[in-house]
């Protein structure tokens, strides 16, 4: 039998904190340990939001450790698991040979004017950039050639699993994790005889860059995932696919289409 380190990241739900108390009882009782801060497998146990919660908690340690998520919740895209199959989680877990599924992550580098220090973060699902209440102009480069102006209230940024969030909302395609790219996708640009913009989300291969350079003002709004960042002194923001993937345990993987569909479509007659 397999033991493992196990972290548990839970929401306050009342339905999150009756499963987290009885999972950590179930992995007690199967010799597990739970380890906060060095484990082997992370579980949430709430929905894609704790999940993305768990990542950026333990982002740091992409290069051996695994997730896995319990679902109690609405929707839940990262979640294999249901609350009400903990026994049949614990029992994955002692007959791990460390399966495992990866995901491309975003690599988010926010540069600024004069000398401060960049900053760096990786991202699960996407990264915005807006402006305040008034309309954000951007020079939007490929590599190192400009591409667009961009005239509109914001744009999206978003890995493969992360097409199906915020960037499915504001039109981006759907993209399937095996492709190793980024998207990017305008959120209400302008586009008449004077402002022109491509007006279309864009696929980036793994080995080229965007870079959005950004006019010197102090209200952008920029979030990671669920966390947001208002910097002054932004020059520019580069995003790639990130050299960092996340791990995920696949005892029971779902497949990526089957997951769209089921959160988006449905059962089918």
């Amino acid at each position: 039998m397999t033991v493992l380190k196990v972290a548990i990241v839970s929401n306050q739900t009342p339905k999150s904190a009756a499963a987290n108390e009885r999972l950590h009882i179930l992995l007690k009782e199967a010799g597990h340990t739970i380890d906060q801060k060095d484990p082997d497998i992370v579980i949430s146990i709430g929905g894609d939001g704790t999940l993305l919660s768990a990542f950026h908690l333990y982002n740091h340690k992409l290069d051996h450790i695994r997730f896995l998520g319990v679902h109690t919740g609405h929707l839940g895209f990262y979640t294999d698991w249901r609350d009400y199959e903990l026994e049949e989680l614990v029992e994955s877990l002692c007959r791990d040979e460390k399966q495992r599924i990866s995901y491309p992550l975003l690599d988010v580098s926010i540069r600024y004017h004069h000398e401060k220090e960049d900053r760096h973060f990786l991202a699960l699902n996407e990264s915005t950039i807006k402006r305040g209440n008034s309309t954000m102009v951007a020079d939007i480069y490929i590599k190192d050639d400009l591409f667009e102006r961009f005239r509109g209230d914001g744009v999206s940024l978003s890995t493969p699993t992360g097409s199906t969030a915020y960037n499915k909302s504001v039109g981006g395609a759907v993209l399937h994790p095996s492709i190793n790219a980024l998207q990017l996708s305008e959120i209400a640009s302008l586009n008449n005889r004077v402002y022109r913009t491509l007006g279309s989300p864009l696929i980036v291969p793994e080995k080229e860059w965007v870079t959005i350079k950004l006019p010197e003002t102090t209200d952008y709004a920029i979030t990671v995932d669920q966390i947001s960042i208002r910097e002054e002194q932004i020059d520019s923001i580069c995003y790639q696919i990130a050299k960092e993937r996340i791990q995920f345990a696949s005892y029971r993987h779902t497949h990526f289409w089957d997951r769209v569909r089921d959160a988006f479509i449905g059962e089918l007659e």
